[in-house]
């Protein structure tokens, strides 16, 4: 997952708000988030785990690849989607889990992960920011670390602050889709260098990203109330960016 926009402790009604968008090649195969068993969440079905997912327990986490110049990459022994599946099936406090992984942190490939327990929000990254909790407030986590100011991120957070402003009423998964949409592209002079190339710096710009090779495959929703449940939407999406039929809803 490529972007995951979210507010974190600042509507009367919900604890958190996430706005999140899965990029990848197209041709990876993966299942659609369903129910299994106590977990609501896709399923990488290259190399295993999830991308994003929910509990019943109240439990949420997400991770997201850390963008790094290609001869830099190291792909990591172990699967970055065992990540946020793992602190899922545990019952860890977002900080104790992110510490346990800490000693074999350099297994995985540059990462970011975001894990919640409805009363706590930590984050961490095995490229250089130890586990830490979240302010309250919204942010952006994208293939940086935590609110660096890209312009996707900067946009999306701004998108989501108008979401978050309308008023202390309900927040419907229909608005928070809609902002994954958004395909605004910068000017070539406001894009981070990030050592991918200008070419494919301009390609994953955009919130939205389209391409017939690779893009947004999966954009999703997930609405936290006061009580710890979810609404969960997703939003499937086809190569070139053509909708994969109506979005799937779950609570």
């Amino acid at each position: 997952m490529c972007i995951v926009l979210f507010a974190w402790q600042v509507h009367d009604k919900h604890p958190l708000l996430v706005a999140a968008n899965r990029d990848e090649f197209h041709h990876r195969p993966a299942e659609a988030a369903r129910w299994r068993g106590d977990l609501l969440c896709g399923l990488d079905l290259a190399a295993g785990g999830t991308w994003l997912g929910v509990s019943r327990a109240g439990r949420f986490a997400a991770v997201t690849n850390y963008r790094e110049p290609i001869a830099d990459r190291l792909p990591g022994n172990r699967s970055r989607g065992m990540l946020p599946m793992g602190f899922l099936e545990s019952e860890l406090a977002p900080l104790e889990y992110l510490q346990g992984l800490q000693a074999d942190q350099h297994e995985y490939g540059g990462f970011n992960l975001l894990v919640s327990n409805g009363r706590e929000l930590a984050w961490m990254s095995n490229r250089g920011a130890e586990p830490q909790l979240v302010a309250p407030g919204i942010h952006a986590l994208s293939n940086g670390q935590l609110d660096t100011d890209w312009p996707k991120a900067q946009r999306g957070q701004a998108l989501l602050r108008q979401v978050v402003a309308n008023g202390t009423g309900a927040v419907e998964p229909e608005r928070l889709l809609q902002i994954l949409e958004d395909d605004s592209l910068p000017d070539d002079d406001a894009l981070p260098d990030t050592g991918v190339g200008l070419e494919m710096e301009r390609l994953v710009a955009p919130i939205f990203i389209q391409s017939a090779a690779y893009g947004t495959r999966a954009s999703t929703a997930v609405i936290q109330h006061a009580d710890g449940r979810f609404d969960f939407a997703e939003q499937r999406w086809q190569p070139g960016g053509g909708r994969a039929g109506d979005p799937s809803r779950f609570d």
